[in-house]
């Protein structure tokens, strides 16, 4: 068995299922995944509400929002002027260019690319819209990831190429890369830490680099 997988498999036995990523459709998903930007989960449900109260979240209804008013809603989840223009280029672009339909956007055969040319989207934002949103195998690379990793054994690499040695290993299954990127996230929020809980994880035996 191959080291990546095996770490899964001690994760997912340590964890259990963690039924991520957490948003009541895709769309809000999506939002998520722009919100999630440099804060913590909690800062973006505090957001997500006040644009569900508002009766905001929806493609529609976010394009026709004023981005001043929507930034205000969406101040929780931090750098919100910043963010609001964010929301706005991807809103934007599905109506510009799908006419309004997420579903169409999902179904490009070049979503990938066509996320990356939307400003204020990144890799890791782009991939966590292709996988928890159009539920389409890619893994994701995050900052816990990237400690982790490199604890690990796995020298600092670049987001493509850490993101190429988990589907080299792995293969192609959406599923499976849902449930590693949600157990390594629950791994380096509790335990892998800058300050490491080493004594409780358990992955303690395999050689961590600190």
């Amino acid at each position: 068995m191959n080291k990546i997988k095996l770490i899964y498999d001690k994760l997912f036995e340590a964890f259990g299922p963690q039924n991520w990523w957490p948003g009541d459709t895709d769309f809000e998903v999506c939002i998520g995944a722009i919100l999630t930007q440099n804060t913590n989960w909690q800062n973006v449900e505090k957001a997500i509400k006040n644009l569900k109260d508002n009766k905001i979240l929806s493609l529609k209804n976010l394009k026709e929002v004023n981005t001043k008013k929507l930034a205000s809603l969406i101040r929780p989840s931090g750098y919100y002027n910043q963010k609001a223009k964010k929301l706005k280029n991807f809103v934007n672009y599905v109506y510009k260019n799908y006419n309004g339909s997420l579903k169409g956007f999902f179904g490009s055969e070049n979503l990938r690319s066509e996320l990356l040319s939307i400003n204020g989207i990144g890799p890791e934002t782009a991939d966590s819209i292709i996988l928890y949103a159009a539920k389409k195998p890619i893994f994701v690379i995050d900052a816990y990831t990237k400690r982790i990793f490199s604890r690990l054994g796995y020298a600092e690499q670049s987001y493509e190429a850490l993101q190429e040695l988990f589907m080299k290993n792995l293969g192609k299954n959406e599923r499976l890369f849902n449930e590693y990127h949600a157990l390594i996230v629950h791994l380096g929020k509790n335990l892998c830490k800058k300050v490491p809980f080493c004594e409780d994880c358990p992955l303690n035996k395999m050689s961590c680099k600190l």
